[in-house]
């Protein structure tokens, strides 16, 4: 069935290493017509992500990379773009970090969803700091990936109201239900500008 309507889609890689709760809010949003992306593969550097039963359940190939040779890997990693024509890098909690030269090849065609309101809490562990230190607000962040960890431009952000009886885990479960609807808001925002 050849689809005539809408405009044609591009094609986008989600990378993962967990649950792959983000990339399935990323697939449901791709089946959408208004929907500027077609997911075409999924990428883990882990081969126990439960994320990767989304590729099963809505056919999307997964690639799964072994880091031990991150040059090696990431190498490996670009020619499979290439051969999927992939032209969007959506990171959904993946957690490696790509170098500067991957970086390059996809230059500002990569976006990262992070569980912090950014320039705060870069890294890890941003619940438990944002509560350890008594803050009112914390959030999410889509932003473009550069060669510095959690510091590219910032696209959209959504805040989350941190009650007292807060934890890493509460907060964690708040943030992501935003995560869900954030994401595909900012690809949207990136294609329409």
């Amino acid at each position: 069935m050849v689809q005539s309507t809408g405009p044609k889609k591009i094609n986008c890689a989600v990378f993962i290493s967990g649950t792959g709760s983000n990339l399935n809010s990323l697939i449901q949003f791709s089946k959408k017509k208004k929907s500027p992306v077609l997911i075409k593969l999924i990428i883990s550097d882990n081969n126990k992500a439960k994320g990767l039963k989304y590729g099963k359940k809505f056919k999307i190939s997964n690639k799964v990379f072994n880091y031990k040779n991150k040059k090696i890997t990431e190498k490996k990693i670009i020619s499979e773009m290439k051969n999927n024509k992939i032209k969007l890098i959506c990171l959904a909690g993946f957690m490696k970090i790509l170098s500067k030269d991957f970086i390059k090849n996809f230059d500002g065609k990569i976006l990262n969803i992070h569980p912090s309101l950014l320039p705060k809490y870069k890294g890890l562990n941003t619940h438990q700091r944002a509560i350890s230190n008594k803050e009112k607000f914390s959030g999410c962040t889509v932003h473009f990936v550069n060669s510095k960890l959690d510091s590219g431009k910032i696209i959209l952000q959504k805040k989350v109201m941190i009650s007292k009886s807060d934890t890493a885990k509460s907060l964690a479960k708040k943030i992501l239900n935003q995560e869900h609807k954030l994401y595909p808001k900012a690809i949207k925002k990136v294609f329409s500008l």
